[in-house]
């Protein structure tokens, strides 16, 4: 076996995140150039599909989920709650005033949108009340008697 002398340079400096700064360049470069930004939204990573995103936060007495959808209005919205799943769906579509080929940038996500949440606790599926304003979507899902916690109080004698 032959060994040959490893040379280094010795004017190089050593910069150990040199590295991950490449990474970062490429990965740049690589999402600046998606078929999506470019108006082929069909071939994208995600098939055109998007979610939106939510809040939930959990009240005395009910979860309240917040869903940002802007641009869509009540009626292209779908709601349901099956076996404590709630599933919130539905479609964005594309300006149509405007040719694909006059795009120099598309950053938006346009298509259908499925986003299933699965709830912590049951609740009163004839009680949700749903208020949609400003591009929001806010549920309020009040929880089953049996669920809410129980305030037992300790008399001291």
């Amino acid at each position: 076996m032959t060994n040959f002398p490893i040379k280094r340079n010795q004017n190089v400096a050593f910069t150990p995140f040199s590295d991950l700064e490449n990474l970062q360049r490429e990965m740049n470069r690589l999402f600046d150039f998606l078929p999506s930004r470019h108006g082929y939204d069909d071939t994208s990573l995600l098939g055109g599909q998007w979610a939106p995103a939510v809040d939930i936060y959990d009240s005395k007495d009910s979860l309240v989920v917040k869903a940002d959808l802007p641009g869509l209005t009540k009626d292209d919205i779908e709601v349901s709650i099956q076996e404590n799943i709630l599933t919130i769906s539905g479609e964005k579509k594309q300006e149509s005033k405007v040719n694909e080929n006059d795009y120099l940038r598309t950053e938006r996500f346009y298509g259908s949108f499925h986003r299933a949440i699965s709830l912590p606790t049951e609740v009163e599926r004839g009680k949700v009340q749903a208020n949609f304003k400003d591009g929001v979507l806010e549920l309020t899902l009040p929880k089953k008697e049996e669920t809410k916690p129980l305030q037992i109080k300790i008399d001291v004698k």
